[in-house]
This record gives structure tokens, sequence and C-alpha cells, in this order.
């Protein structure tokens, strides 16, 4: 056997093609055999050869090299620039005072978030693919089988109409038949009749032939040998047959078509919400259920971050390293959660405060901007407006599972309030009244918040009417939480922010108690978190489930675990 054709055969040194290999040049990637180290390491004098056990090949990090200084290898990355950068670019004043970390710790976390998007590709959007493609096949079957049954109905019905058709057809030969018969009697009878008259008429001539030749004059002077003959003279009637008259019906392809029997035209309909991921989804059906997670005991403050805001009102993971922030001017900060530092500022595209914001899945900025009517998304620095009103003005928004837009709309001239979904710029539903016709929320410039549970509930903390209300996917009124007195305080409910865990638990802030209330998904009251919160404004959570509240007065951001 070959060895180096062999595919059973152990790996070889790149270099003598003999010996297994025992060596690895994580710069190069090549396979080596001790006695062909050195040889390697003198082939291209112009890298550094990292040279370790086969048993740790690929162990080095490949640094990328610096685009300023030939020859020098990044090992830091600056966040501000967003570049990897080297220690000379370190030491020039270029990067001084920015936020520079070890690019292996960046590495690390980008790898983390590329890991997590792996896994829901893996875990959750190609089953929710496959599950698609396997209820399209089925589908595609049923189709074929319906068709069939159509097609096998309209050749019954067509040998229905046959078998009429032939009976009418029987019917019609039997009258007709019938009809013959008699009128042949008749002539037939008639016939006879004037056959029996030319037969008398010809004896009649034979007896006067044979009367006329005899020489007896006795009988030819007898005035009763004189032949009557006028008898024959009144002819009988003509008798004419009249034939039955067949008029067929009119076949027109119309007349025929009803006749028949109508084909109603066939549709493909898009249901847009015909799909949805199989983690999202509490019931039977879902693919996969998060674990159970049980309360804390008693809820603690992991870390509290200082956002240099006057009065803060919004926090928005962006990952679980870092969250947006926004107060009552118009600018959005990036806040990284570890070291408390300030990774990016942004300010608005119209110049006007911002109500609201939230982050999709792709970490874009969403936010409002009520006073120019306007939903707009923050991309590659640049912002974009994907939603324009004209009456009515955008307040609260978050992002829907399935990636949509649930936006509170407020119209002033009106005086109405709504909640409406969005595909990318497309309005897809309207929720504003309940069964009876009644207005589901407030109206008027109050606080209104708004998110989805992980069993597609959409969940509102209206502020003026002191409520949480929650209705279902189809805008469906399922209840309203109207709150519970906290025993520390006598105050009136007041909600402010809202958002959900992976428990389908609702959170939202009670800024008149001081807290966060914590209600299940059916409406139940669960707990308090309070922790010495200041106004609690702004809520998120991220993806391990630790609470992050925007505190209104002192503008700080606190951390909160309250599940296990």
């Amino acid at each position: 056997m070959d060895p180096r054709t062999s595919a059973q055969d152990v790996m070889r040194c790149a270099l003598c093609e003999t010996t297994v290999v025992q060596m690895h040049c994580d710069t190069c990637l090549v396979n080596l055999c001790k006695a062909c180290v050195g040889e390697h390491t003198i082939s291209d004098e112009s890298k550094k050869h990292e040279i370790v056990t086969s048993s740790l090949r690929k162990s080095t990090p490949l640094y990328p090299g610096c685009n300023f200084h030939v020859k020098e290898q990044c090992e830091m990355y600056c966040n501000q620039c967003d570049i990897p950068v080297c220690v000379t670019c370190i030491a020039s004043d270029k990067h001084l005072d920015h936020d520079v970390l070890k690019i292996l710790r960046v590495l690390d976390e980008r790898k983390e978030k590329i890991t997590r998007k792996q896994m829901e590709l893996k875990e959750t959007i190609c089953p929710t693919y496959m599950a698609i493609a396997s209820d399209v096949q089925n589908r595609i079957s049923q189709l074929e089988k319906n068709y069939g049954y159509l097609s096998t109905a309209m050749i019954e019905h067509g040998d229905t109409l046959h078998r009429e058709i032939s009976k009418l057809e029987t019917k019609l030969h039997a009258e007709v038949h019938e009809m013959k018969n008699k009128q042949l009697k008749t002539l037939q009878k008639h016939l006879d009749e004037v056959t029996s008259t030319i037969s008398d008429i010809k004896n009649e001539i034979s007896f006067i032939e044979t009367f006329v030749d005899s020489n007896d004059t006795t009988k030819l002077l007898d005035i009763n040998s004189i032949p009557n003959i006028g008898k024959y003279k009144n002819l009988p009637p003509k008798i004419l047959p009249s034939l039955p008259k067949f008029t067929p019906g009119k076949i027109l392809g119309e007349e025929t078509s009803k006749l028949f029997g109508v084909l109603a035209p066939s549709s493909l309909t898009l249901d847009k919400h015909g799909y949805s991921m199989k983690t999202t989804q509490k019931s039977p059906e879902a693919g996969s259920s998060p674990p159970v997670k049980q309360l804390l005991d008693e809820p603690e403050t992991l870390s509290t971050r200082d956002t240099g805001y006057e009065n803060l009102l919004n926090v928005a993971c962006r990952s679980d390293e870092e969250i947006w922030t926004s107060g009552t001017d118009n600018t959005m900060k990036l806040y990284s959660i570890n070291q408390g530092s300030l990774l990016k500022s942004i300010t608005t595209k119209s110049g006007n405060k911002l109500y609201d914001l939230a982050v999709t899945n792709n970490e874009d900025l969403v936010y409002t901007d009520h006073m120019n009517n306007s939903v707009n998304i923050v991309k590659n620095e640049g912002i974009e407006e994907i939603i324009k009103t004209q009456k009515w003005g955008p307040y609260s928004v978050c992002i829907t599972c399935s990636f949509d837009l649930l936006v509170i709309m407020y119209n002033i001239r009106e005086k109405q309030s709504t909640v409406v979904r969005y595909s990318g710029s497309t309005k897809k539903q309207t929720i504003q009244f309940d069964d009876q016709g009644k207005p589901l929320y407030s109206t008027g410039f109050y606080y209104r918040h708004i998110t989805e549970n992980r069993n597609l509930d959409i969940c509102v903390s209206d502020n003026k009417a002191g409520a949480v209300v929650v209705v279902n996917q189809a805008g469906k009124l399922r209840f309203k939480y109207t709150g519970r007195t906290p025993g520390l305080k006598i105050e009136p409910f007041n909600p402010r922010g809202i958002t959900t865990d992976s428990q389908s638990h609702i959170l939202t802030a009670d800024d008149n108690n001081q807290c966060v209330h914590v209600i299940d998904q059916d409406g139940h009251f669960v707990r308090y978190i309070n922790l010495g919160l200041r106004e609690p404004m702004g809520l998120c959570i991220d993806s391990n489930d630790y609470l992050f509240v925007a505190q209104y007065r002192n503008g700080k951001v606190k951390k909160i675990k309250y599940l296990l």
C-alpha cells in the first residue's frame, strides 16, 4: 500500500512525505516532523514561525498585520475606531483616551456572538425551515390528492349527465317509433282499402269485357246490365302524414358550462402569520421550550452604571455586553455593560428628541420621532426613515420574534391611541378597540410602552389608565393588570417601561412606588423588585434574563438578577 496515497495511512510530514507528523507550524498551517522543522523555518525568514506539537495545532493566534506599520502585528483592538491596532498605534496620539482592548477578548466576544447565532440557526431557524419544507411537501401531496378527487367528481358528474342524456335519447327514440308505427298503420289500412277497390274495379272491367263480347241480345237489352261505376268516381281522401319535428337544444359554451357545472377559480394566499419560530411559541407543538427558571428569594443588584443623563428614560439591550440608552434629549448612547464606558453617541436625524428605542435581531437601533411622525433605523452610522405617517405620531416601539415592528401611535386631532404592526414599512395589523367597540388604550400625551411576550401576547403599559393592557396576537383583549400596592408605599399604580423574560413573565416599572412589578402571562401578580430604585422608567432583559432598569432622576442603569 502506497503511504502517500492510502486513505488509511497516518498523516505524513509535508516536506519529506515519509515521517509521521509530530509538529505543526501554526503560522503556515503545515504538518512537519521534528527533522524538517529547521528546514521549514529557514525557508521563509520573513515570517515568525510558531512551531507547536501536533496535538496543539491551531492553538497559536494569528494576529492581523497592521495597515499603518509594516511587519507589526495587531494584538489590540480600538473600540472607538473599530479597527485592530498594534503597539506602535497605541503609543501614538491617534488612539489617545480611546477604549482599547486585547484583540483576543474582542475575538472571544465575536466568537460568542457568532456561536449564539450559529446555535440559533441550528436549533431554531433551521428546524423551523425544515418544518416549513415538510408542511409545503404535505400541502403538495394533499393538493395532488384533492385535485384527483376534483377530477373524479367531474368525471362522475359527466357520467351522470351522459346517463341522463341517454335516458332522454331512448325516450325520444321510443316516442318517434310509436308515432311512426301509428302513421304507418293508418297508411297501411288506407292502402289496403285502395287495393281492395282496385281489385273490384278490375273485376268490373273483366265483367264488362265479357259482357260486350257476348252476342246475347237479351242481356245487352237489359237495363240492369249497364254497370254502375259512379261509386268509383268518389275517390278516397288523401292521407298526408307529417313527421314530428326535432328541435335540438342550443349548445352554447356558457350555457353548457352552467348545465354541467361551474368551476370556481383556485387561488394561492400568502399568510405572513402562517409560520413562526418553534422556540417562540408556548404551545404543545413548540419545537423547544426555554428551561424553567425559579425566582430568587431576594433579587440582587449586579452592577450600577452612570449614563450621564440628567433624566434617563429608556434602556435597550444590544447584546449581553452592550446597552443603548436615551433620555429627554435627542441623543442615544451605547455603553459597555462590564466596563461602563461610552462606546458610541448618536443624534436623531431630525434633531428632535426621541421617545423610545429598540434593537433588532441584527443589533441595529430603531427609535421613534413622534414630532416628525417617523420611525427610524440606525445602520452603519447612517439613519434611515422606515415608517412615515401623516396623522399618527409614533411613541413606543418593540421588535417581535417574527421581526415585525409593533408601534404605539397617537392621533392628536382625533384623540385616539392604537397599536400598529409593521413588516418593514408595510402596515399589517391595527389594534385599537375591544369586542364591545371600546378603546383599548387611553388618549393624551402620557407614557405608553409596548413589548411582545414569548407566548406572542402584545403587552402595553398604559400610564394614564394605570394598567398593563394585554391582548393576544389577533388583538383580542386577554386581561388588564391594574397593580397591587406594595407594603412600603400606598401610591397609585403608575406603569412606565415594560419588558418580558424567558418565562413569559411581564415586568413593568412603577415609578410612584419605586419598584418593578412582576406578573405571569395570565396577569397574576408574582412579586416586586425594589432594591432602592429611584423613579424606575425604562426596562429591558438580556438573553440571560438579567434585568436592566433605567432610573429617571439619577441617570443610572441597574443590572439586576432575579431568576436562578
